[in-house]
């Protein structure tokens, strides 16, 4: 009862105003000084990993790298043959315009498409590569003018910084039905729960100013730790489900405490005993996120960092909402429904029952009824059965989402469609990068000129290229171009006929060159062999920080090992199910998507590292409750059913509202988006419903009083809560 869950707690049981008062001060200030500073958003630099990182690099530094780049296309209105003569009038006024533009780094001669069709005029962009997106309005704006003053053509723009855009702006449609989704099936779920709607709105209200005041936070930090356009998306996502689990099953807990009172206990006195049990959960369970999550952080990229850093921040900030502000708030709705009581005992009329039983009901109680009474038996069938589900994990293809796979409901990616089928000579551009010694100049020149050649004459590649050198001569360049879409096996095979015939044969053989291959395509291929190198060592550390966490929290190695094992049992068969429904096509239609044939990159570590995180929730809250029942002296058989049947109702609110956030992502445009909230809400209802209510109790039913070891919890009679409260919290005791 001394611990600093319950004196903070205490503190703001006794203070209830000024913790409510702080708590929205805290919020407002987040908020204002993360406006104030701003995000510090990724740059270009900051994405590069593997040799098209080290190849783009060179190339930076040689201020050779290739710019951001828009394309208009100019064809008759009618759809039928393109009046050459206008089309190129039209193509004058756009180059004229788009040269006065400041944004403006040059713009190429008007290219012809093969059935003389359509008209491509290239604008390419100064500044970052990341930052293209901010500018692209400049040049919409005249390809817009410059369509009314002939509008017997059709011109349309697409381009990277115009489908980056466009993605960002799906993205926040996305994320406004995402949360119109989730909100109202939140709240209802909640009602459901509490039977009220002032203490439903209790944890959705804690979980939105959580989320507000990270969201602030996350701009701080992000000077720190650059953002790379995906933590407001996580922090939404983990921040929901996270921020109403914690304040529920705290919420849960005092409910059960005044239920068992029957009156006898002051709100305080509740609060206390909720923040020393539930209270402890939380913090634990926090922690356990906080601590699995920075293990992302070991993968060295710009992207998992971001992901992290906003699940971190977001959890830090809901752990302390159900620290101070939830018994704030607890304490002052309790002292009304006090008053509510006393007036209506006053007027002779009986006592509103208060909702919060510990019992599971029959439903639980059938579901457990396996478990109790053939363990063995559970244990194996539901091992089997979530093993059945792990094995399509063994055709897992992973590959690095690109720009071909945004939805076509963008409409530069329309026009993308139309670019790639008008001028497919134009599809992928490998950029090869050369420095070597000035005196080394013409030798590389030749070398770069041979392997122009040799691409010339395989059908891999076009027969166009062009070299640029840099001013003081040691770093070179050579623009290939493929016609075959990026994510395409043959754009793929041109990458490895580069990086290990040509260059080898030709640069390779220039004495201290260094070279490299950059482009789109490289770095599809460069980001996931990044990522499968670094798999290792993030799920070592993973697996050690999910075993540090559960035996710090019950000081068991039997329930450490058991806990990594069932983490990595329901992450399996949840990745097993999503190769199952992503990586083919059946189930397209069903949730509107169009299937690339592979799981995006990032999916599986996040999965395993958030999950992971998630899953210590439901252990902590359950070996909780088995545990303080062990600990008041009930066998530990007893102990798992009854621990389980008491929270039973919590875990599976939880999880509803876990599963209904997540779900709400499959929603989304972005493919990688829907996997991630496919895969999350998959494993949630596995380690809720299967792991934690099937194999959890199995196991520990057949371990024993071996569950606790190297520990053996010391047994000591129940103290009555009046009892325990008076002696250790010192409040009174009605």
């Amino acid at each position: 009862m001394n611990s600093l869950s319950v004196r903070v707690a205490r503190w703001s049981a006794r203070h209830p105003w000024r913790a409510i008062a702080g708590w929205l001060v805290f919020v407002a200030l987040c908020l204002g000084v993360g406006s104030a500073v701003g995000t510090n958003s990724a740059k270009t630099a900051d994405y590069r990993v593997g040799e098209a990182g080290r190849a783009e690099s060179l190339a930076a530094e040689a201020h050779l790298e290739r710019r951001a780049a828009e394309q208009v296309l100019i064809s008759s209105r009618s759809g039928g043959a393109l009046d050459e003569g206008a089309a190129r009038a039209a193509a004058d006024d756009l180059t004229d315009r788009m040269r006065r533009l400041p944004e403006v780094a040059g713009v190429a001669d008007p290219l012809l498409s093969e059935d003389r069709r359509i008209l491509m005029v290239e604008v390419a962009l100064k500044g970052e590569e990341r930052d293209a997106k901010d500018k692209v309005d400049a040049l919409v704006a005249q390809t817009s003018a410059v369509q009314e003053d002939h509008p017997g053509l059709l011109l349309e723009e697409t381009g990277s910084p115009s489908v980056s855009k466009g993605v960002d702006k799906q993205r926040g449609d996305d994320l406004a039905l995402s949360e119109a989704i989730t909100l109202p099936v939140t709240l209802v779920t909640l009602m459901v729960v509490f039977g009220s709607v002032t203490m439903a709105g209790v944890p959705l209200l804690l979980a939105l100013s959580s989320i507000a005041a990270a969201v602030g936070l996350s701009m701080v930090v992000s000077h720190v730790s650059p953002d790379a356009g995906v933590g407001t998306n996580v922090i939404l996502m983990i921040g929901l489900a996270v921020g109403v689990d914690y304040t529920l099953f705290y919420l849960k807990r005092e409910r059960e405490e005044r239920a068992r009172s029957g009156g006898r206990l002051s709100s305080e006195a509740l609060v206390e005993l909720a923040a020393a049990t539930s209270g402890r959960a939380v913090v634990v369970s926090g922690l356990a996120v906080v601590a699995s999550t920075a293990t992302l952080y070991l993968a060295s990229d710009v992207i998992f960092s971001s992901l992290a850093t906003g699940t971190i921040v977001v959890v830090l900030v809901a752990v302390a909402s159900s620290l101070t502000a939830l018994p704030a708030l607890l304490v002052t709705l309790g002292r009304r429904a006090e008053r509510r009581a006393l007036r209506r005992a006053e007027r002779g009329k009986p006592a509103r029952r208060v909702r919060g039983g510990s019992g599971g009901g029959r439903v639980w109680n059938a579901l457990l009824r396996p478990a109790a009474r053939h363990p063995l038996a559970t244990l194996c069938v539901s091992v089997v059965a979530l093993l059945a589900l792990v094995v399509p994990l063994a055709g897992l293809k992973i590959t690095e989402m690109s720009r071909d796979t945004h939805s076509r409901d963008i409409p530069a990616m329309r026009v993308y469609d139309r670019l790639n089928e008008a001028f497919p000579e134009q599809r992928v551009t490998h950029q090869v990068v050369v420095r070597a010694d000035a005196s080394r100049s013409p030798e590389v020149g030749g070398a770069l000129r041979e392997v122009a050649r040799r691409a010339a004459a395989d059908p891999l590649f076009t027969d166009a290229s062009r070299i640029r050198s840099s001013a003081d001569g040691r770093t070179s360049t050579l623009e290939l171009k493929v016609p075959h879409l990026g994510n395409s096996d043959e754009a793929y095979d041109s990458l490895d006929r580069l990086r290990d015939d040509f260059l080898p044969a030709t640069v390779g053989r220039i004495t201290g060159a260094e070279y490299g291959v950059s482009g789109d395509v490289a770095r599809y291929a460069d980001y996931p062999a990044h990522q499968n190198g670094k798999l290792p060592l993030v799920l070592g550390a993973l697996l050690l920080v999910t075993f540090a966490m559960t035996v710090y929290a019950f000081r068991s190695v039997v329930l450490g090992l058991l806990g990594v094992g069932l983490n990595l049992l329901s992450a399996a068969a949840a990745l097993g199910l999503l190769v199952l429904v992503f990586q083919g096509t059946w189930a397209e239609g069903l949730l509107d998507f169009r299937s690339t044939g592979s799981i995006g990159s990032r999916v599986p570590l996040f999965l395993f590292v958030i999950l992971f995180g998630l899953s210590m929730d439901y252990q902590v809250f359950v070996v909780s409750r088995i545990r303080e029942a062990v600990l008041a002296g009930v066998p530990t058989r007893q102990a798992v059913l009854d621990g389980i049947r008491s929270s039973a109702s919590v875990v599976t609110s939880a999880a509803v509202v876990m599963t209904t956030v997540f779900t709400s992502f499959v929603f989304l445009h972005i493919i990688e988006m829907k996997q991630m909230g496919f895969v999350l809400a998959a494993a949630v209802l596995i380690d809720a419903f299967v792991v934690r209510v099937m194999v959890l109790p199995a196991a520990m039913l057949l371990l024993g009083e071996a569950s606790w070891w190297p520990s053996r919890p010391g047994r000591r009679p129940p103290q009555a809560p009046e009892k325990m409260t008076a002696s250790r919290a010192a409040v009174d005791v009605r």
